[in-house]
């Protein structure tokens, strides 16, 4: 009886603490963007200042939010597109609670100023290596559900799966070796320009296959299930996987534009990221024309309208990541609020709405229900959290391109025209809008946790039969 059903168990823990730690993250997000306005709000307090929950922040929703929406996913669809139930149950239970133990960690020694200072790897080395021990075990179970599937192909979804799990092991394994010094501090076997080098190869590459490959694995699922049609094109799937995960590798040396790094590495980084259109765009494409012929449900399908919006955020994140790699147009966004508008347009737009998305639909199946509690709410979080991602990168657009005009400006004598003191009183009032647009996105996620809460409470746990039948 046991295995003709599949495992939901840790489906649902994950999916309910998707939720939770979208709520967390969001909200330091909203506290920071405060602290920018009104610095006081750290109330004196270290743990407080924002050069501390600033990390958090980012670990939080990437890895906390996005992490366990991830989690979720790739368990839920291994199960369904393979048609069994997941391989080593003990060590996906496992995956779960180590990798909140890896969330709860992060959120205690980064506002405690414990660091290895590397962007998205700032977590020092015990919890690098718990990290290491969770993504080994996830590998077991993904690749082993794989390996005992009924069906005779692997469904797309499961490609992009596969190579974020396993890229992702060899960016965090190379970018965290490091000598530990005490139990709290480590440094890394890097230095200077390779240590730069590397870190960012591991930080673009975080981008694109945590944040972008593995998200899109949940796109080639959920957008033909909700909309009730097939993929558009299957071989353009597998053209897409190929191609982005090829190009995206090289792309890294774009953050060190007009760095000490050699210039034809920085040149290789923009030529590469200028091909990521191609593959980018292609999946986009892939996933709005599976809509041919469906067009009508997106009127009234609010869980429809999260999957493709987010597509639509992807598309303009992903045309908009290689124009800024182009050295001229670089030279004005580098260090600008530009950038910070360019990483939320793909983590809200895309990242987060995608996920939202997801979680709409998988929740009501994971407790017994049809549909969630509330349709209507579904809709006004739709609405709320997509004028709020507008709000939020159009003013941060707005901001950098200033902020990047104000620093180059000079008199005729050579001097700059304007201090930095002055440029800084200048994003007042962007900072103002990015804030509104940051509370808005946030009370969207706790309008999902009412409508989960209510759902999951006149819901009911139940699993799925395994089908006798071959297909998805």
């Amino acid at each position: 009886m046991e295995a003709s059903t599949y495992n939901y168990k840790v489906v649902r823990q994950f999916a309910i603490m998707t939720v939770v730690w979208g709520i967390v993250g969001m909200l330091v997000g909203v506290i920071i963007a405060s602290q920018l306005i009104w610095p006081e709000l750290n109330f004196g307090i270290p743990w407080l200042t924002y050069g501390r929950l600033r990390p958090l922040h980012t670990n939080a929703v990437i890895f906390a939010f996005g992490g366990s929406g991830l989690f979720a996913a790739s368990y839920y669809i291994a199960q369904r597109t393979c048609q069994v139930r997941l391989y080593a149950e003990k060590l996906a239970s496992f995956t779960f609670w180590g990798w909140q133990a890896v969330i709860v960690s992060a959120a205690i020694t980064l506002p405690m100023g414990l660091t290895s200072s590397k962007e998205y790897a700032e977590l020092e080395w015990p919890i690098d290596i718990l990290i290491t021990l969770v993504w080994v075990a996830y590998a077991i179970v993904f690749f082993g559900t794989l390996v005992k599937r009924k069906t005779k192909y692997i469904y797309v979804s499961n490609w992009f799966f596969g190579a974020y799990i396993i890229t992702i092991a060899m960016l965090h394994i190379v970018n965290n070796l490091e000598i530990p010094v005490t139990l709290f501090k480590s440094y890394s076997i890097y230095a200077g320009v390779q240590d730069a080098m590397v870190q960012w190869w591991y930080g673009h590459n975080a981008v694109g296959f945590f944040l972008t490959t593995a998200f899109l694995g949940m796109m080639y699922y959920f957008i033909p299930k909700q909309a009730a049609r097939p993929i558009f094109s299957y071989r353009l799937s597998i053209v897409h996987f190929w191609s982005l995960n090829f190009i995206y590798m090289w792309a890294g040396p774009h953050h060190l534009q007009y760095t000490v790094l050699p210039d034809w590495v920085q040149s290789l980084g923009m030529v590469f990221s200028l091909m990521l259109l191609a593959p980018s765009w292609g999946g986009m494409m892939n996933g709005v024309m599976t809509l041919s012929g469906a067009w009508d449900k997106l009127r009234t399908d609010p869980i429809l309208k999260f999957l493709v919006t987010s597509l639509a955020f992807y598309g303009m994140s992903t045309f908009e990541g290689p124009m800024m790699a182009i050295k001229t147009v670089n030279a004005l966004s580098h260090y600008t609020e530009w950038t910070i508008g360019h990483v939320h347009s793909g983590a809200l737009g895309w990242v987060a709405m995608i996920t939202i998305g997801s979680m709409y639909y998988l929740i009501p199946r994971l407790f017994g229900r049809e549909e969630m509690y509330s349709v209507k709410l579904i809709t006004t979080h739709f609405w709320v959290a997509t004028l709020g991602v507008v709000l939020y990168i159009a003013a941060m657009w707005i901001a950098g391109v200033s902020q990047g005009l104000d620093w180059r400006a000079s008199n005729p004598d050579g001097t700059l025209t304007y201090t930095f003191a002055q440029v800084v009183k200048n994003m007042y009032p962007f900072y103002f809008v990015r804030l509104m647009g940051g509370l808005m996105f946030f009370s969207g996620m706790l309008i999902m946790a009412y409508n989960v809460w209510k759902t999951v409470s006149i819901g009911k746990v139940e699993e799925a039969q395994i089908p006798q039948a071959v297909h998805a």
